[in-house]
């Protein structure tokens, strides 16, 4: 199946199930949000020479995960649902995903150092870290379907890290243009939250929120990829 179909089908089912996927996200989004912009507001005070994070920051941070993790799962979780053609409401698929979060909580710091250790390492070497980059973004392609593979497959964080290699193989290039998507996302969020930032944090709240809502039809084509080339498999 092409990526232009891919992306109208992802559209299409994102634009139907819009009240849902709101009713089920903007509440987490909000708090991760939320505990974002406090986060940097106390990184913004932080003295270079001499500093110092104590543990309301490692909470904040762990409780940023957490909160992540629950988004995921709930996501993924809700769009097999609807896929199979069952209905839950909005409580019932967050009450279902909780015994996702663990899982992905360790497959998500898992996968995250694997797809960041290339860049990291690169950096070190001063110009070698685009080639860093490059390797970073193509683990991000190889591992980006381990949310899948915990939650649809039911696999462990190991397997499921396994699994997403393996699966992606082929599907490399659609997946990396696919991810491509959320730069220009990122790039228009990031402008607008800084412009409304002089106005209040509320709005900046929103602001954020709603693009980071935004960027989830990204998740949503990634698992129209995954179910399309799974049922090829």
């Amino acid at each position: 199946m092409s990526l232009s179909v891919i992306l109208s089908e992802a559209y299409n089912f994102f634009r139907n199930h819009l009240g849902q996927l709101a009713a089920l996200t903007i509440p987490l989004l909000l708090a991760q949000t939320g505990i974002q912009l406090w986060l940097g507001s106390e990184f913004a005070k932080v003295d270079v020479n001499n500093p110092q994070f104590g543990s309301p920051h490692f909470f904040a941070m762990m409780m940023m995960l957490i909160i992540f993790s629950v988004l995921i799962a709930a996501l993924t979780l809700y769009l097999q649902l609807r896929s199979e053609g069952h209905e839950l409401s909005t409580g019932a698929v967050l009450k279902a995903s909780l015994p996702f979060v663990p899982p992905l909580l360790l497959a998500g710091v898992f996968s995250g150092m694997a797809i960041a250790a290339p860049v990291i390492i690169a950096a070190a070497f001063g110009p070698l870290w685009l080639i860093g980059l490059g390797i970073s973004l193509y683990l991000f392609a190889r591992l980006a379907y381990v949310n899948f593979m915990v939650v649809v497959e039911r696999l462990t964080p190991l397997e499921a890290i396994k699994a997403s290699f393996r699966f992606s193989s082929s599907i490399v290039s659609k997946t990396v243009a696919l991810l491509l998507l959320y730069v220009p996302l990122s790039l228009v969020g990031g402008t607008l939250s800084q412009l409304v930032a002089g106005v209040g944090l509320p709005l900046q709240l929103i602001v954020d929120a709603g693009f980071s809502f935004i960027a989830l039809f990204v998740n949503v084509a990634l698992f129209r990829l995954y179910m399309v080339n799974r049922t090829q498999a």
